[in-house]
């Protein structure tokens, strides 16, 4: 009966310490960690994890968003892991799926965990939809204004110098003078 951790951190600047150190401290003796987003599906380390884990072995995580974007892959995977004789931990909302109260904790924090997301998701884009009916435009500046574009396009048009050439003249990468061309030619 081997406990494993899983840790989830969103972004490289982060730092997974303290998941690590909660996980260490609940006994784990193998850690896999991701560096992803919770909105992205692929977690290589989360599927390395669960592809080490035994009958009789338990998966500790921190919090239920950690491992699982949504109630149908919380689901999913309590469900999984019943089936290979797997429990889970979770230690941050007290979950324990050896016991039935803690399948029925489970479940409803998986439930409340996706409610919040949902709610959060929904905040954003009311805000991002009130933010454009001021006029304001979201997202990157563009590299490149429109003269600059017309610059490249006619130094593209007229072939004497390469697109790496033409990026270093107007000071953007070669994919910045692809992508400005692209639009101009649509």
């Amino acid at each position: 009966m081997t406990r494993v951790g899983y840790a989830r951190i969103s972004t490289h600047s982060q730092n997974d310490d303290s998941q690590v150190d909660e996980l260490n401290a609940a006994g784990c003796v193998k850690i896999f960690t991701d560096t992803a987003t919770g909105k992205l599906a692929q977690r290589p380390q989360l599927e390395s994890c669960l592809d080490y884990l035994r009958p009789g072995d338990t998966l500790v995580i921190t919090r239920l968003s950690r491992a699982m974007r949504n109630l149908r892959e919380m689901i999913d995977l309590a469900h999984g892991l019943s089936e290979r004789h797997i429990d889970l931990i979770v230690l941050k909302q007290a979950i324990d799926t050896t016991t039935p109260t803690g399948r029925l904790t489970f479940h409803i924090m998986a439930a409340i965990d996706e409610w919040q997301r949902e709610l959060i998701v929904e905040a954003t884009r009311e805000g991002l939809a009130a933010a454009r009916a001021r006029g304001c435009v979201g997202g990157r500046k563009p590299k490149l204004t429109a003269d600059q574009i017309a610059i490249a396009r006619q130094l593209y048009d007229a072939r004497e110098h390469t697109v790496e050439q033409i990026g270093d003249i107007l000071g953007v990468s070669r994919h910045t003078i692809y992508r400005a061309l692209a639009a101009t030619a649509a």
